[in-house]
């Protein structure tokens, strides 16, 4: 399957000796079906590796109780950071899941796609920053991708884009786009899933670039 490529982070106002970029780039096909190893840092629900499509992926699993699962990867960054991952969901009768990406940990924005409400949602502290339409099909992977990219000053641009994985290049203008200022730009990448549909939701070929703290 073609893969698009995380678009290029903008080099913040930092000088250059004194600025690192990260990536990592995870695919789950590396680790052993079942308990996620160190590299996955489970926040909440039932998070394993699974097969998945003749590879692996990480999975979110229903399990018994609903809840929002979440897991972080990679480095804390310390400035600009983006993710992009691929995921797979399914409908169950008129239930549907919801599911997305997030940049710098846990308050840090986070991009849904929320099929329920036919939209894509950007959110920062739990309220809707930014909409789209969207139109999502069930199982069929999806990509998605979120950056929060830090300009001159303490001012900030998060963009957000969502596409069929069948499509190799990112729309040209991401379906989501948000100024802000002052942001700690600290904190790792996460994905994150409600299973509303209780059918698993699958995260695959993961990855991530940040900007990292400066070496001593």
């Amino acid at each position: 399957m073609k893969k698009a490529f995380l678009s290029l982070l903008a080099v913040a106002a930092l000088p250059a000796a004194a600025q690192e970029m990260k990536k990592f780039d995870i695919k789950a096909d590396d680790w052993a079906v079942g308990e996620p190893p160190a590299e996955v840092f489970v926040l909440d629900g039932k998070v394993s590796i699974a097969e998945k499509d003749g590879g692996k992926a990480v999975m979110i699993d229903p399990g018994t109780e609903l809840v929002e699962a979440s897991a972080q990867f990679g480095d804390s960054a310390a400035g600009s950071a983006s993710i992009q991952a691929r995921v797979f969901a399914s409908k169950k009768g008129r239930s549907t899941p919801r599911f997305g990406l997030s940049v710098h940990g846990m308050a840090g924005y986070r991009l849904y796609v929320n099929p329920a409400k036919k939209l894509l949602e950007l959110i920062k502290a739990d309220q809707v920053v930014a909409t789209a339409p969207f139109t999502w099909t069930s199982d069929a992977w999806l990509n998605l991708q979120i950056e929060a990219k830090k300009a001159s000053g303490d001012a900030w641009t998060i963009a957000a884009s969502v596409w069929p994985a069948t499509e190799a290049a990112a729309p040209a203008t991401p379906q989501l786009k948000h100024e802000d200022k002052g942001l700690k730009g600290q904190g790792k990448c996460a994905i994150w899933a409600t299973p509303y549909s209780n059918t698993p939701i699958f995260f695959d070929d993961i990855q991530i670039e940040i900007e990292a703290a400066p070496a001593k």
